[in-house]
Formats: structure tokens, C-alpha cells, sequence
């Protein structure tokens, strides 16, 4: 699988191209999107080629992007605006390349991190025989069945790193938001503390000057 970065986001586009050229042979790829961006990913599929494009927003505002998938001819095959997570599958209809492309450029200043996962084709079989019309040795099929649940394994440990990702990235925006309020709330007590001595103050000063005009 070759997949080919482009977007809009400056020094953040050369980012991901790196990141996208260090694993050039892999499906799923954590980048940062800033405000007022697009990045857009490109994707050579051969006619009949089932597909799957899955993305999540771990942090960044309402975590929320808009995602379009098209097809060599630009018709749109996938569109969906400010979507915190979803999952599409498709059969390519013609050779060409499909670019998908995510967007943030209805934020202003709230940069997202997303992760996507975009699966082309189906894995090759374990073993020869299992194209063939002969059964599976005992260990073959034992070999097959460990396979498929180490691959459920790493599916659901990586949607529980996202859902920690996501969970601390919020934890620590509510850390952040309560240590401003409680400043906030010191600096309100501060001053209407300094506020009732200066207001005590003046009644008293007020006593005084009336009793000196009374005694004159």
C-alpha cells in the first residue's frame, strides 16, 4: 500500500509526509490537522478492490472534522461534515487513484489530532492450501484461528488507545478550565475581601467626622 500525503497546513503537511513515508506500507496513521487546514491522502486501487476508510478525532475542540472520499473520475463516494468518528466501506469501481481528505477549515484556532485507518483489499491467506480445495491440517486451522484473534486483539487495543487518548485529552482540558476558575474564584475573594475592610473603613471614618462637627 502506497499512500501519498498533500494538504494545505504549512510546516504541519511536511509533518505528515514524514510520517506517512515512515510507515509507507501501513494503514493507519495519527496526524495533527491545525486550524484553517486540509490534508488530503492519496491511494492507488485496482477495479474491484474492497475498501475501508475508518477515522477518529482523539483531541482538539468539539473534536469534530469533515471528511470526503472521491474517486479517480472526482465523483464524491463519501462525504460527512464535522463527524467525531465513522466508518465507510466501499468496492472500487475503476483503476485510479482515490484521494480522502479531512478538513478543519471551519476551526479558527482549535488544531485536531485524527487517526484514520484505511484497509485496501483482503490479507493474503496463511497458508497455500487454504486457496485450495483440500482441508486444513489440525495445526493449520489452529494456526488460521490464533491469527484471526491476535488480529481482533490489535484491532480493540488500538480503539482503547484512542478512547485513553481521547479521555486524557479531555481530563486534562477539565484540569486546565478548573485551575482557571479556581484562580479566578481566589482573585473574586481577594477583592471583595479588600473591598469590605475599605468599605468598613469609610463608615468609620464617616462616625468620626461626624462627632468632630457635633463637639465644634
Amino acid at each position: 500500500m502506497l499512500l501519498r500525503g498533500y494538504g494545505t497546513a504549512g510546516p504541519w503537511g511536511w509533518l505528515t509526509l514524514l510520517l506517512v513515508a515512515c510507515v509507507a506500507w501501513a494503514s493507519e496513521i495519527t496526524f495533527e490537522l491545525p486550524d484553517n487546514a486540509k490534508q488530503c491522502f492519496y491511494e492507488e486501487i485496482v477495479q474491484g478492490t474492497k475498501c475501508t476508510l475508518e477515522f477518529q478525532v482523539i483531541t482538539g475542540g468539539h473534536y469534530d472534522v469533515d471528511c470526503q472520499l472521491e474517486g479517480p473520475d472526482s465523483s464524491v463516494l463519501y462525504k460527512e461534515m464535522k463527524k467525531q468518528y465513522d466508518s465507510f466501506t466501499f468496492t472500487a469501481s475503476r483503476n485510479g487513484t482515490y484521494k480522502f481528505c479531512f478538513s478543519n477549515e471551519f476551526s479558527t484556532f482549535t488544531h485536531k489530532t485524527v487517526y484514520f485507518d484505511f484497509q485496501v483489499g483482503e490479507d493474503p491467506p496463511l497458508f497455500p492450501s487454504e486457496n485450495r480445495a483440500t482441508a486444513l491440517t489440525q495445526m493449520e486451522s489452529a494456526c488460521v484461528s490464533i491469527h484471526e484473534a491476535l488480529k481482533s486483539v490489535i484491532d480493540y487495543q488500538t480503539h482503547f488507545r484512542l478512547r485513553e487518548a481521547q479521555g486524557r485529552s479531555r481530563a486534562e482540558d477539565l484540569n486546565t478550565r478548573v485551575a482557571y476558575w479556581s484562580i479566578g474564584e481566589a482573585i473574586i475573594l481577594l477583592v471583595v475581601s479588600i473591598g469590605q475592610v475599605f468599605l468598613l473603613k469609610s463608615f468609620f471614618s464617616d462616625k468620626r467626622t461626624t462627632t468632630t462637627r457635633v463637639a465644634s
